[in-house]
C-alpha cells in the first residue's frame, strides 16, 4: 500500500483574490490577525517576504492542539497566483515524510475559486491522511475571506436636544420617527414583539441615496444605564448588500448637550459592495432632525 498521497479541495470566496494571493506570499505574518483561532503566528526565518527559497516558522492549532511548523516557500506563479511551500521542520514531521501544500487563486469575476493541494508521504500506515489539515487550510481561507468582507463605522454628532429623550424614541418610539424626519423615514411598524422590548421586529420604510427603500430588524440589545439600543438587520434591501448589518445607538450626556455614537458593524456580500458610508449618512440626519424638531 503507498504511502503517499495528494489531497485537493476548493473554495469560493467573495474577497479580492489577488488579495488573497498577496497576504500568503508577502504577508502570511497578517494571518494571525485574520484567522487567531487556527493561527497564532507566522515569523520569517529566513530569507526576505514573498521570495522563493524565504522560511517561515508557524504557530498554529491543529485537531485541538497548539503545534509549530517551519517551512520553505519552493515556488512562486505570479501569472497562475499559486504558491508552494515545503514542510521542513515541526510537529508534523513525526507523521510526514513529506509534506507539501500548494495554494492558487483563480478569479470568477466578482468571485474567486481558492485551490488548496496538499501533497504527501505519511511516514507509516498507522498515519492518517491529512484530512484535517485540509480543513484548517479552508478554515483559514474562510476568515481570511470574512476579514475583508466585514467592518465598522463610527460616526458621533453632538446634539442639545435631551438624550433621554432621544434614546427613549428610538428604544420604545421608533413609530413616531416618520412623523419627525418624513424625508428620510416614511414609516416604522411593529411586526412582531412589544414595542421597546428586546425580540421585537420592525419594519421600516425609509429613503437612501434618493431611493425608497425597507427593512426589517430586530432589537437585538437594550441597555437603559447605557442609553444603547442595537438593532439586527434580518430582512430588506440592504441584506442585498451586506450578509450582515448590525446599527448600535449610543446616547452619552455631556452638560447641556448629549453625544449620540451610531456604530455599524458590517459584512458584505462581496468586496464589489461599498461600505455602507451612505446607511451612516442617514442615520446622522434622522438625528438632526430629530434635534432640531425637539428643539422648536
Amino acid at each position: 500500500m503507498s504511502l503517499a498521497g495528494k489531497l485537493v479541495n476548493q473554495i469560493e470566496i467573495k474577497s479580492d483574490g489577488d488579495v488573497f494571493h498577496e497576504i500568503f506570499r508577502y504577508r502570511p505574518h497578517h494571518i494571525s490577525t485574520m484567522s487567531p483561532t487556527n493561527v497564532q503566528g507566522c515569523d520569517l526565518h529566513g530569507g526576505d517576504w514573498g521570495t522563493v527559497g524565504s522560511v517561515t516558522f508557524w504557530n498554529f492549532t491543529h485537531d485541538g492542539k497548539e503545534k509549530v511548523a517551519k517551512v520553505a516557500i519552493e515556488a512562486i506563479d505570479e501569472a497562475k497566483k499559486s504558491i508552494t511551500f515545503k514542510m521542513i521542520e515541526g510537529d508534523l514531521m513525526e507523521f510526514y515524510k513529506t509534506f507539501i501544500a500548494t495554494v492558487h487563486v483563480e478569479a470568477l469575476g466578482q468571485s474567486s475559486l481558492i485551490a488548496w493541494t496538499i501533497e504527501y508521504e505519511k511516514r507509516s500506515e498507522n498515519v492518517p491522511d491529512p484530512n484535517t489539515l485540509m480543513e484548517l487550510a479552508l478554515n483559514i481561507t474562510k476568515d481570511i475571506e470574512a476579514h475583508h468582507l466585514a467592518g465598522r463605522l463610527v460616526k458621533q454628532i453632538e446634539i442639545k436636544s435631551d438624550g433621554d429623550v432621544f434614546h427613549e424614541l428610538f428604544s420604545s418610539k421608533p413609530h413616531h420617527i416618520p412623523a419627525i424626519s418624513p424625508t428620510h423615514v416614511q414609516g416604522c411598524d411593529l411586526h412582531e414583539g412589544n414595542w421597546g422590548k428586546v425580540g421585537s421586529v420592525l419594519f421600516w420604510n425609509y429613503t437612501r441615496d434618493g431611493n425608497q427603500e425597507v427593512i426589517k430588524v430586530i432589537i437585538e440589545a437594550i441597555d437603559e444605564e447605557k442609553k444603547s439600543v442595537t438593532f439586527k438587520t434580518t430582512e430588506g434591501d440592504l441584506k442585498q448588500l451586506y450578509k450582515k448589518l448590525l446599527v448600535t445607538l449610543h446616547v452619552d450626556t455631556k452638560g447641556q448637550s448629549n453625544l449620540v455614537t451610531w456604530t455599524l458593524d458590517y459584512e458584505k456580500v462581496n468586496e464589489s459592495v461599498p461600505d455602507p458610508n451612505s446607511v451612516m449618512e442617514l442615520a446622522q440626519k434622522v438625528t438632526k432632525d430629530i434635534e432640531a424638531h425637539h428643539l422648536k
